[in-house]
């Protein structure tokens, strides 16, 4: 028998739709503005544009390079997905396997590692990182966010590596498999489910991420996509007409991520709690 719709759900779905309504009212100014002048963005932030100014978008593209600065990101991203995949899954399979203490104690470090906030350690990571000359480096940049993103991701794949039979890799062993081999031909392949979600949440942090690629990629050349957008806010102008088009533009390449994979958020987690 199904449930009968009631009136105590109808409110609920209405609260529901209203406060997605407030989650969008942010993308609204942004959109809106975007396409308005810089006069009009200052004499009224709320009306939608009387002249569309779809060159906002042209200047903020030629301004911030941004096919430079988005191949940048998209390198940077990739690479530092990559990393965190490969070495964290293994990490916490031997974690999940290794039945000592150690592993314990090792797992538990990685956790509190998770609350520890990133500017009380900032200015010692720049002055170790200039020491061996990882600064302004695509590479070190990736060894940073590898370890602060190793914590959630052990995290993540520890708990689903748990509900994976033992009974597999013991056969694969009998059958001759090694040890690396039963991971990576019998293991590996049953994370798709939480490797997913771990590259999306990893993905959306290292995108947006601004401070440590402010402290750490002074280069120009080097620049992601929050740090073009950042310079167009001077000392002494803040260009918004430009600043909201190339938010726009930026966001972009996520949100076509986002919408394409968001199905295996829900997948992955729920997958790894039935388990």
């Amino acid at each position: 028998m199904g449930n009968k719709y009631t009136s105590k759900t109808f409110i609920v779905e209405i609260l529901a739709v209203l406060l997605g309504l407030v989650f969008l009212v942010p993308f609204y100014y942004v959109l809106s503005n975007s396409l308005k002048s810089f006069a009009e963005i200052l004499s009224n932030t709320s009306a939608l544009p009387t002249t569309i100014q779809f060159q906002n978008f042209v200047n903020a593209f030629n301004q911030m390079n941004y096919l430079k600065v988005l191949s940048n990101s998209l390198i940077i991203t990739v690479i530092s997905n990559a990393v965190l995949v490969i070495f964290c899954s293994m990490a916490a399979y031997m974690l999940v396997r290794t039945k000592k203490k150690i592993s314990s104690i090792i797992f538990m470090a990685f956790v509190a590692a998770m609350v520890i906030p990133f500017q009380s350690i900032m200015i010692p990571l720049v002055k170790v990182a200039g020491n061996l000359n990882l600064l302004n480096s695509i590479w070190g940049i990736v060894i940073m966010y590898l370890g602060f993103g190793s914590g959630m991701t052990i995290f993540l794949y520890h708990g689903f590596i748990k509900g994976i039979p033992v009974e597999l890799e013991e056969a694969a062993i009998i059958d001759g498999c090694s040890r690396l081999g039963v991971f990576w031909r019998i293991v590996f392949p049953l994370l798709k489910p939480i490797t997913v979600t771990v590259v999306i949440l990893n993905s959306l942090w290292i995108w947006n991420d601004f401070l440590l690629p402010s402290l750490v990629l002074q280069d120009p050349e080097l620049r992601t996509i929050p740090l073009a957008t950042f310079f167009f806010f001077g000392q002494y102008t803040k260009q918004w007409d430009l600043a909201l088009a190339a938010l726009v533009i930026s966001i972009i390449p996520l949100l076509i991520f986002f919408f394409a994979m968001q199905k295996h958020i829900v997948k992955g987690i729920t997958s790894g709690s039935i388990k």
